[in-house]
């Protein structure tokens, strides 16, 4: 797995101490972005928490999945969440070291109280003491959050103080577009009371099995909603939301004593396909919304959602088009980009799809709308190190495809050929292993992704590419992908 240091530099430790009126929450910052442009130690916000306990635990809830490998826990895991503020909330960002949970804790207006709200991104520093300091906190006193340094410390800073060096695998950033196409096609599928919420999640298994260790693959659960709670099922049934290994929702256990209620997002059912799903804690002024991969052993970074933008320089160029007209929205009106850029809405989503492989763009599925962030991700070096799309860019640079008459193609990869074709709603099939696996539940496998690239190559203004006559397709499916 590629992977590359990140550096973060705070000017203190994150700490909770006490004050005249309460507690203080100094949540220190590190390199971010913001509407004037880079700034080492950004301040976001400086105001009251309106539920101090419910906040404190909703923001362990995201360093816990930060720091947690759900599959192979043998290997250690420390990241930093993200803060982005977006002018009238603040938005808290982890994902899991195995790349399979994504977790958010959005603290909305009112949430918030006595100032106003910044906008920009940055990472923010959850240290242990910190960690052992909010698991104490108890009461009703007033709790002050300060996000980034204060005024007296800006002006004496000399340098960071402390420095924290973290791994950060490509298959990380890929995690993160890949969740926001996969949330981006979810609905509601229930709805429970805080009191079935608190009785459900506290039912569910908290072991690893199998799949926490690497042992092994276990079968999808699913519940379906059965009166005022859920109810699990070995099928997945009309209605039903795939829940892939349980344990993985343990960080939900922290706010359980403050929960209003829980929202369950998914995909519609598919028979015998694990699918991702959205599991949100409504708190007060907050939501906790952690996001689950379709199995415990298989991570965001490999569903290929993101794949056909990647593959085309027209999202490329809409992507930057669209990339100046975002302004730290809490809502991305797709609607307004379209009518600003003179884009169609389709051509806006895809844009959105690429400028979230370099984490400036995230979904809500709460209020079914992007948002606007920027972490510091390199949308081409998510490219490079995407192997279908390495692989389909070989496969067109070696003139491996061949275009026939009837919109079918042959694939030359290696000593074998694959046949595509394209099916029921302009997806491209395969006769190769990927193909017969997923089904284009996955994205596309890197012969389709090639042919498809030949295919936008062939209606460019430089001219089509000659038909060539099907040779024979082999049957053998070994190459898998």
């Amino acid at each position: 797995m590629s992977r590359s240091l990140q550096a973060l530099a705070y000017a203190r430790p994150s700490a909770l101490t006490a004050r005249g009126d309460g507690r203080l929450l100094g949540l220190e910052t590190s390199g971010g972005l913001t509407p004037v442009g880079p700034e080492a130690h950004p301040q976001f916000f400086a105001g009251f928490l309106s539920a101090p306990q419910a906040a404190a635990r909703g923001l362990l809830a995201v360093a816990d999945v930060a720091a947690t490998r759900y599959y192979q826990r043998t290997l250690r895991a420390s990241l930093d969440p993200v803060v982005t503020a977006n002018g009238d909330r603040l938005r808290f960002e982890s994902f899991s070291g195995c790349c399979g949970v994504y977790a958010r804790l959005d603290v909305l207006p009112g949430g918030l109280d006595g100032a106003d709200t910044g906008h920009g991104t940055t990472n923010v520093d959850v240290n242990n003491p910190l960690r052992e300091a909010l698991s104490r906190l108890t009461g009703d006193e007033p709790l002050h959050l300060r996000v980034g340094p204060d005024e007296l410390a800006v002006t004496t800073l000399d340098g960071p103080v402390v420095e924290k060096k973290v791994p950060l695998p490509d298959r990380w950033l890929r995690g993160f577009a890949e969740s926001q196409v996969a949330t981006a096609g979810f609905d509601l599928r229930a709805e429970l009371s805080a009191a079935e919420a608190v009785r459900f999640l506290r039912t569910l298994p908290r072991g690893t099995g199998a799949a926490g260790t690497g042992g092994g693959r276990q079968a999808a659960l699913w519940v379906v909603p059965a009166g005022r709670t859920l109810r699990p099922t070995t099928r997945p049934v009309p209605g039903a939301v795939c829940l892939p290994g349980p344990e993985r929702l343990a960080a939900l256990q922290r706010v359980l004593r403050h929960a209003t209620g829980l929202r369950v997002y998914g995909p519609a059912a598919h028979e015998g396909a694990a699918t991702a799903a959205a599991w949100e804690v409504t708190l007060p002024g907050m939501r906790l919304t952690l996001t689950l991969s379709p199995e415990p052993s298989r991570g965001f970074s490999g569903e290929g959602g993101v794949l056909e933008a990647l593959a085309t320089d027209e999202a490329a160029a809409d992507a930057d088009l669209v990339s100046v007209l975002l302004a730290w929205e809490p809502r991305i009106e797709v609607a307004d980009l379209a009518a600003q850029s003179g884009l169609s809405a389709e051509r806006v989503r895809a844009a959105l799809v690429r400028l979230g492989t370099a984490g400036r763009v995230g979904y809500d599925t709460a209020e079914a709308a992007y948002f606007h962030r920027e972490l510091p991700y390199d949308a081409r070096r998510a490219e490079r190190h995407n192997p279908r799309l390495v692989a389909a860019r070989a496969l067109l640079a070696d003139g491996a495809v061949l275009r026939h008459a009837d919109a079918t193609a042959t694939v030359r990869s290696g000593e074998r050929h694959y046949q595509v074709r394209e099916a029921a709603g302009g997806v491209l099939s395969c006769t190769c292993q990927w193909w017969a696996d997923y089904r284009g539940r996955r994205g596309p496998c890197k012969h389709a992704l090639a042919v498809r690239m030949a295919r936008r190559e062939a209606a460019a203004p430089a001219g089509p590419t000659a038909t060539t006559p099907a040779p024979a397709a082999s049957t053998t499916t070994g190459d898998p992908r």
